[in-house]
């Protein structure tokens, strides 16, 4: 029979204490930042996965290395007819975004 240790917690419950509950300035706020990250990092490994360098993808969708580079690492906040340009013509992908409320 396995016991269970109570020190285990849900990843849930730690954004909750670190972050307050959702729905509180301070937990939407991570929210909002963990979005971001994440599609930098999306965007980064479709990227790579192309095997294209920041600098050839600026030049594929009209933009800078610079700027590719600032929202893979969400120092940028980025349009959404600029995320669409990066991954239809940088990435020959397509945008699908999704709302949740």
């Amino acid at each position: 029979m396995k016991t269970q240790d109570k020190n285990v917690t849900t990843f849930d419950k730690h954004l909750d204490r670190e972050y307050g509950v959702r729905g509180t300035p301070e937990r939407e706020q991570f929210e909002k930042e963990a979005e971001a990250f994440i599609l930098g990092a999306m965007l980064k490994e479709a990227r790579l996965s192309r095997g294209l360098t920041q600098e050839q993808l600026a030049e594929k969708c009209g933009t800078t290395k610079a700027y590719i580079s600032k929202v893979e690492n969400n120092l940028k906040d980025v349009r959404l007819s600029t995320l669409q340009n990066i991954v239809e013509k940088g990435l020959n992908g397509h945008l699908r975004l999704s709302v949740q409320l």
